[in-house]
């Protein structure tokens, strides 16, 4: 049975229905002292898929519960999906009596589970942490599917040049265009960052700026700017995973972005495609 977490509800529907698994209804709820409590009281079957985006500390705290309800539920054997983990980006200590809090979280899923399958981890490294095999898959060429299909010289550009394999994933998908990443340019002087492309011309093409997470906007709305002052056609955001916190969405709409495309790891407005497909293969 697919088992959702709270926040990826119709990324599991949609898993669910693309693999043809029955789908289970948890029920979430909260004591009054502030303890949560997630349960599978409809669990009937030997291998249990826990579906749970950890995009909050709550949500880490039920996927563990998830896991553990369905081995008392009668489960023999547990795969647990994470579409999105949070506490990727904390992959390292940063300073003395420091945690690797990457590491500290995979542990603790891995008491839990016989597998675990990721997608896009902002670090990928992360997989390592885990106590279990772990499947890693990459999503970025479903963002391709909602992009207008008649872009005018597409350009796809990724926010450094590390990151340019996901903006040629999405070109490829696509079918059509380049690929290129933002160089940044400190002032000696004054010690100001600027960003720009690092060698496409940008007038009158549309650009695809693409990333495995947008979280505050702050970074791509820069971006953005410079690609408008160079005067770049249609400028769309495309991200794996659009947390898009606080008030990220207004700041690149503000900036000038088109059209924001993000897929279903982390659910909201701008969730429009799913990973779904994606999962069912890992899963197969």
């Amino acid at each position: 049975m697919i088992v959702p977490g709270s926040s990826s509800q119709l990324l599991a529907a949609a898993l669910a229905e693309e693999t043809g698994r029955p789908l289970a209804t948890p029920t979430y709820d909260r004591f009054p002292d502030g303890e949560t409590l997630a349960a599978v009281p409809d669990f009937d079957g030997e291998e249990a898929v826990v579906v749970a985006a950890t995009d909050s500390d709550e949500a880490w705290v039920e996927l563990l519960q998830l896991q553990d309800a369905v081995r008392e539920a009668g489960a023999e054997r547990v795969t647990t999906v994470v579409p999105y983990m949070g506490y990727a980006r904390q992959d390292q200590s940063f300073g003395d009596g420091e945690p690797v809090s990457a590491r500290a979280m995979a542990r603790a899923v891995s008491t839990g589970t016989d597998r675990v399958v990721l997608v896009n981890p902002h670090e990928p490294g992360v997989a390592d942490f885990y106590d279990v095999p772990v499947e890693t898959v990459d999503a970025a060429g479903v963002l391709a599917g909602p992009l207008p299909a008649d872009l005018t010289e597409p350009l796809f550009l990724a926010p450094d040049e590390g990151a340019v394999g996901i903006a040629e994933t999405v070109r490829d998908a696509y079918g059509a265009g380049e690929t290129d990443y933002f160089e940044k340019h400190r002032d000696r002087e004054t010690g100001a960052v600027a960003v720009s492309p690092s060698d496409a011309a940008v007038s009158a093409r549309d650009v695809v700026v693409v990333d495995d997470i947008v979280a505050t906007g702050s970074t791509m709305s820069e971006s953005v700017a410079v690609l408008n002052d160079r005067g770049a056609g249609a400028v769309l955001a495309a991200c794996v995973h659009p947390m898009l916190a606080a008030n990220a969405v207004t700041k690149l709409r503000g900036a000038g972005v088109d059209r924001i495309v993000g897929s279903d790891t982390i659910e909201g407005g701008c969730s429009v495609v799913s990973v779904a497909p994606v999962l069912a293969d890992a899963l197969a």
